[in-house]
């Protein structure tokens, strides 16, 4: 059996995560997903839209996923450590990062291996925070 493995916020849910959920799940027996806890979030001097909680039975809730787990730490061996999966999906953004160009490494030496999914052109939950804000701005009484 292959155990995959993504995380991510999941904040404002969109396309992007769903199609990285869905083709995740068409690589691997069983999908596990890490969702970080509003604390990880902090660390980007962001917050989340959606609380945590809420956050999680959502993911939860769809059919490309069979499990959930918080995610309280941005070491994503550490949390290899736990589950042991085969393979790792993420967004082709962090790809020749040094952060995860010493990711691949560990894991490579632990027969994980990773796949980039380009990330989806058009659509964040940064650029959908950003134009809600925007519109709040222009309809908020002067």
């Amino acid at each position: 059996m292959i155990v995959g493995y993504t995380s991510g916020v999941f904040d404002l849910f969109h396309i992007g995560h769903l199609n990285l959920l869905r083709n995740a799940s068409g690589l691997c027996d069983k999908l596990i997903v890490g969702v970080s806890s509003d604390e990880l979030v902090a660390y980007k001097n962001k917050k989340a839209v959606i609380p945590f909680q809420e956050r999680l039975e959502i993911v939860r809730s769809l059919k490309y996923v069979d499990a959930v787990v918080p995610q309280y730490d941005m070491d994503k061996f550490k949390m290899w450590q736990k589950l042991k999966f085969d393979v790792m999906f993420v967004g082709d953004d962090w790809f020749a990062t040094e952060q995860w160009q010493a990711f691949e490494q560990k894991f490579n030496d632990v027969g994980v291996k990773i796949i980039y999914y380009p990330y989806t052109q058009g659509t964040s939950s940064t650029l959908l925070n950003e134009v809600l804000e925007k519109l709040r701005n222009e309809s908020a009484p002067s």
